[in-house]
């Protein structure tokens, strides 16, 4: 085939990245709050439910409603782009190994936190009640977390980010900062639950660096929530709305146990998500690095 008979193709105009992390931020505020308002309203009007006290079903529903916000903004802005939602990382084919990682890392790491804050004396288990529904609803509430926060910071923001020239790791760290400033109103938020807030988003996101797919970080952050509260008994960023199978007792509220924060406000949180970063890093570098070694074929 001659140069001539080269037909190349030319790319769609798109709008420039910089325009449209903060638009497809303002379009999800608008469905957010539609959806949020049409939630609350069949709480309260069909279920009686006041909303400031929903309850576990009060609580999926209000989650539901901000990931209907998120994909409907998403779907909006990458028509707008003439991208396809493929471009979000949802697509588990050829990805499902990565759930499978995802919870075993927040096995390991809840394995290594509880068990060091355990024989440190940092807290204590003083009873246990197994409650399997309200486990399954927790599960439920928390997948409705995981896929929202991560479609909106890692599938969507982080995504766009990687699209321009920014450095990998500067477009890691500016949507980590992003996930951690999502949190800055919750219950007991401090300086270091803030720190780990922003490791938490680097060690989400470190592998959709490489991989641009979601299941390790949904599954990852999935059950990290879930182990944490309703098994473990610690707050969850704060929170504490729900039932829990262990009883915890901290001695004294510290940095090391976490305090009214949780797990996450603590510098043994803080260790283990920097070496489960590293580590994802060194195991993203070292795939991408084999792959350029492989000679491509024409």
């Amino acid at each position: 085939m001659t140069a001539d008979n080269i037909v190349e193709k030319k790319e769609p105009k798109r709008l420039p990245v910089w325009a449209c992390i903060p638009l497809f931020i303002v379009v999800f505020f608008v469905f957010m709050g539609l959806y949020g308002t049409l939630a609350r309203g069949f709480l309260s009007l069909v279920l009686g439910v006041e909303a400031r006290h929903p309850g576990m079903v009060g609580y999926i529903l209000l989650e539901g409603s901000m990931l209907l916000a998120v994909l409907t903004a998403a779907v909006i802005m990458l028509r707008l782009e003439r991208r396809p939602f493929s471009d979000l990382g949802l697509s588990v084919k050829g990805h499902a190994k990565g759930l499978w990682y995802g919870f075993l890392m927040a096995v390991l790491l809840y394995l290594v936190g509880f068990g060091l804050s355990l024989v440190m004396g940092e807290v204590e288990v003083t009873g246990f009640q197994f409650k399997p529904l309200d486990l399954l609803g927790a599960l439920l509430f928390f997948l409705l977390v995981a896929l929202f926060e991560e479609i909106l910071m890692r599938g969507y923001i982080l995504g766009h980010l990687l699209h321009t020239r920014l450095n990998k790791f500067l477009s890691l760290f500016i949507s980590a900062a992003l996930f951690a400033f999502l949190h800055i109103f919750n219950p007991e938020i401090d300086f270091l639950p803030m720190i780990n807030l922003v490791l938490a988003g680097m060690l989400l996101g470190a592998s959709y660096l490489y991989t641009r797919n979601l299941c390790f970080p949904i599954s990852l952050h999935l059950f990290w929530n879930w182990i944490q509260g309703p098994i473990l008994g610690y707050q969850v960023s704060g929170n504490n709305f729900m039932s829990t199978m262990l009883k915890l007792h901290m001695p004294e509220e510290n940095v090391l146990n976490g305090g009214a924060f949780g797990f996450e406000g603590s510098l043994i949180c803080t260790v283990l998500m920097i070496v489960f970063t590293i580590l994802i890093v060194w195991w993203g570098e070292k795939r991408e690095a084999i792959s350029l070694a492989v000679p491509q074929s024409c």
